[in-house]
């Protein structure tokens, strides 16, 4: 099991990190590692979800539980990635601290080429958090 985490300190107010992070639909703008985006049901604030990765184009399935204004927690179910990314937002004496972790294996005879996979992704993490923290400070 690999284990991911990235934090970066963002100046600006918890509602408005919310409001980008919460916009599950607009991931792929962010996370460059997420090409694509197809929503199965919702039920109040649990969502299952298709995602198509970057990595070969491989579909995975998500369960995404949401804690309004605290952590969105993917769960992958079903695909090449097993485990979880949890993105969490702690309110800080000058804004706020907007953190991803990541726990998470290839499946199968993939699981060779978690820690090459790792490395990829834990820059797309470090790219995607300097991204939010952009757009919600411009």
């Amino acid at each position: 099991m690999a284990e991911i985490h990235v934090s970066v300190n963002v100046d600006a107010e918890i509602d408005r990190i919310w409001e980008v992070i919460v916009d599950l639909d607009n991931e792929p703008k962010f996370w460059k590692g997420t090409k694509e985006i197809r929503n199965i049901s919702s039920d109040g604030n649990k969502i299952k979800r298709e995602i198509t990765i970057a990595f070969r184009d491989q579909k995975c399935m998500q369960d995404v539980t949401i804690f309004p204004k605290q952590k969105i927690e993917a769960k992958f179910t079903k695909g090449i990635i097993k485990g979880d990314k949890i993105l969490s937002l702690n309110q800080t004496s000058n804004g706020c601290n907007l953190e991803a972790v990541w726990n998470i294996k290839l499946s199968g005879m993939m699981g060779m080429f978690t820690g090459m996979i790792t490395k990829h992704i834990q820059s797309g993490t470090e790219q995607a958090l300097q991204a939010i923290k952009q757009e919600v400070e411009n």
